[in-house]
């Protein structure tokens, strides 16, 4: 088990946040994942992470991995007019993470709080969600209550958007 999925596991547990973890094959794709976790309760959700024009201001973007979505949407939703996705170094350097590992909990490296998150509102609806845990061998099923809870203990700004 990886260090960076351990630090997870760890905050989880200080926090009282309760969760089901399913081992799996490594996956890149919530297509790829589908085989592995489609039976798994609650929401399964795409994380994306993007970057301004000018790489000054980074969002982490959350929503059901059913929706389809495009860039310039999010670009208006978040407002900015031209993201881009955020590199690998961006996502090691914000978030702790490698492509494919792309999750709400990297917001535990983001020491700075630099991150602002965007949550679709049917994410913050469903009952139970599911995020990779910095690592894209492991699913995480957490009660919504729970979900909140971390967020709340991450100190990123958190807004719900509607995709």
């Amino acid at each position: 088990m990886e260090n960076r999925e351990n630090i997870v596991y760890e905050y989880l547990e200080n926090l009282g946040i309760k969760y089901e973890k399913r081992e799996h094959p490594p996956v890149y794709t919530c297509e790829g994942a589908a085989e592995f976790t489609g039976d798994m309760k609650g929401m399964h959700c795409k994380n994306l992470f993007f970057r301004n024009k000018k790489g000054k201001r980074h969002y982490l973007v959350i929503f059901d991995e059913r929706k389809e979505v495009n860039i310039k949407n999010i670009g208006l939703k978040v407002g900015e007019s031209n993201l881009s996705f955020a590199s690998e170094q961006r996502m090691m350097k914000y978030l702790g993470v490698t492509p494919g590992a792309v999750s709400v909990f990297g917001l535990i490296n983001d020491m700075e709080n630099d991150v602002q998150v965007y949550i679709d509102k049917d994410v913050l609806e469903s009952e139970y969600v599911n995020f990779h845990p910095n690592v894209n061998t492991a699913t995480l099923n957490l009660a919504i209550d729970d979900f909140n809870r971390f967020l709340e203990n991450c100190g990123n700004e958190i807004n719900e958007i509607i995709l």
